[in-house]
């Protein structure tokens, strides 16, 4: 029931709190035992006043350290995770109407093809100041 609610803060004053928390998936906070009460969390253990409501936390988390700051993804495929993931990154783009998306795997499959995995190692603008 606590999950189709999805509370602000959800306590579970019970006998072997620990055992239920796994069954948690829908809360913002989550406060364990009889000596943790909410308004620990609101003023000295937790996140503060920073977590969804209104039954939000069903998809949101409450507000962490990692949303102030700021993240860089890196992605580095090799030609056969390319040839793998390829088609369905094909698929999508041209789902989405992203044509130049599609094309730019379809480029690189398409020298996979041929045999040119090496030529793609590096930019064209190197490999013509090497020639």
């Amino acid at each position: 029931m606590a999950n189709d609610y999805a509370p602000e803060h959800l306590l579970l004053e019970i006998d072997e709190p620990r055992r239920w928390l796994r069954r948690v998936t829908a809360a913002g906070a989550v406060f364990l035992g009889r000596w943790s009460p909410e308004s620990m969390g609101d003023y000295c253990s937790g996140p503060n006043h920073t977590l969804p409501t209104y039954g939000y936390a069903k998809s949101y988390s409450g507000l962490a350290l990692e949303d102030f700051q700021k993240r860089i993804t890196v992605q580095e495929l090799s030609p056969a995770g390319l040839q793998g993931l390829g088609c369905t990154a094909q698929i999508l783009a041209g789902l989405e109407g992203l044509d130049a998306h599609a094309a730019a795997v379809t480029i690189r499959l398409a020298a996979l093809e041929r045999g040119e995995a090496a030529a793609l190692r590096e930019p064209a603008r190197l490999q013509e100041l090497r020639s």
